[in-house]
């Protein structure tokens, strides 16, 4: 069920309950908006099991809905001055609540450079390098975090594949969930014998054990 609160009803779509412990700020990847069957798969999946989700378009995006062009994405320095700015927003409208920040590709990407922002984040399909560029990695503010991330990443993702990860100089208390055979939407070949919306539930399922932990605190930082 989509709930929307105060002043922040206009930019945020909400699933969930409204007396969750948790409020996820869910940002989309760099291709598309808020509503894919991704971000709704998602979203709705950790409403059911008591988060709440609050999904949001970076500037470039919005201004694609209103005015039905192809915009790129904008560069990092505004995607992440709007994301603080989400965050402001959902500390002050929901000041009970723990704030969790993540998204899918870059919007995960983004929400781990302001972590310290945050309770907890989580990236799903972390673009650790362009496609074909594992030269150019963007793994640097990954090596040493004061927060509990989780990455949910798909073992054969052109962005960054399990066998890579393994040599990253990485922060050793990141979490990890590995999804057998995905790439980066987390869609398997027919002959791993899973499936696409099987990957998106364990991601959803991982995501919600991973705020669990962190309330019990069991995520070391």
């Amino acid at each position: 069920m989509q709930h929307v609160h105060g002043a922040i009803a206009v930019s945020f779509v909400f699933n969930g309950p409204e007396n969750a412990d948790w409020l996820f700020v869910f940002a989309h990847g760099a291709g598309a908006g808020m509503e894919t069957p991704f971000m709704d798969a998602v979203a709705q999946g950790m409403a059911e099991q008591g988060i709440l989700v609050g999904r949001f378009e970076f500037p470039y995006m919005r201004k694609r809905r209103d005015e039905g062009s192809r915009r790129p994405p904008d560069r990092a320095p505004v995607l992440l001055d709007d994301f603080e700015h989400r965050v402001r927003q959902a500390r002050a409208d929901f000041p009970d609540k723990r704030i969790a920040i993540g998204g899918k590709s870059m919007g995960g990407r983004m929400a781990s450079m302001i972590g310290e922002k945050a309770d907890a984040v989580i990236a799903f399909g972390y673009p650790f390098h362009p496609p074909g560029k594992p030269d150019r990695l963007r793994t640097g503010h990954l090596q040493s975090l004061s927060f509990p991330m989780l990455i949910v990443q798909g073992e054969r993702d052109p962005f960054g594949a399990r066998t890579e990860t393994e040599g990253f100089d990485l922060d050793a208390g990141i979490h990890w969930t590995w999804l057998e055979d995905g790439d980066h939407s987390f869609k398997p070949r027919k002959k791993s014998g899973f499936s696409e919306q099987e990957h998106w539930q364990k991601a959803v399922d991982a995501a919600v054990e991973f705020l669990a932990s962190v309330s019990l605190g069991l995520t070391p930082t």
